[in-house]
């Protein structure tokens, strides 16, 4: 399916409906081998995905800026707005929750491996790591579906600052 279809304009936003949006989950497979591979490989996974946040957040900055520069002005989306949210919002949904919450299940998973089985180190890692890898899918919905938690957690506190001051002007 072609993702233009769905858009308005039949516009593709190459960081959310291309392969590029799979940059931004660099980090929870960096933290799903992490028993297996160095730590440099884990923090190069994070600038991967952070690499990937930065460059959707400045994309839609320039996005909004030529928004405005058209005459079509959007108070609601001036292009710090526009950087800042996305920048935000791309990093607690691609980076900070999904990279944390696969570390802990990989940290949980080769804890409980330990404890419960006779298993050799490099099989317990294996299967931290394949545990890792098959949570992620079932992570994603959750943390960043258009009515997901990092949405709740950016309409309850930072968008309102957005607003509070669109109202002032």
């Amino acid at each position: 399916m072609d993702p233009s279809e769905d858009k308005p304009g039949g516009t593709v936003d190459i960081y959310r409906d291309t392969w590029v949006r799979f940059l931004g989950y660099a980090n929870e497979v960096g933290e799903a081998f992490r028993a297996l591979v160095p730590v440099g490989v884990v923090w190069g996974s994070y600038a991967v995905a952070t690499a990937y946040v930065t460059a959707d957040a400045v994309d839609k900055g320039k996005k909004a800026a030529l928004v405005s520069a058209r005459g079509q002005p959007r108070p609601d989306h001036p292009v710090a707005v526009a950087v800042v949210d996305t920048f935000v919002w791309q990093a607690l949904a691609s980076v900070i929750i999904p990279g944390f919450t696969i570390n802990r299940v990989c940290a949980a998973s080769l804890y409980t491996l330990r404890k419960t089985t006779r298993w050799p180190l490099a099989v317990r890692k294996w299967t931290t790591t394949a545990i890792g890898l098959s949570t992620i899918p079932f992570i994603i919905t959750p943390i960043d579906s258009g009515a997901g938690s990092v949405d709740f957690l950016l309409d309850s506190s930072l968008r309102k600052i957005y607003n509070e001051e669109e109202k002032h002007k």
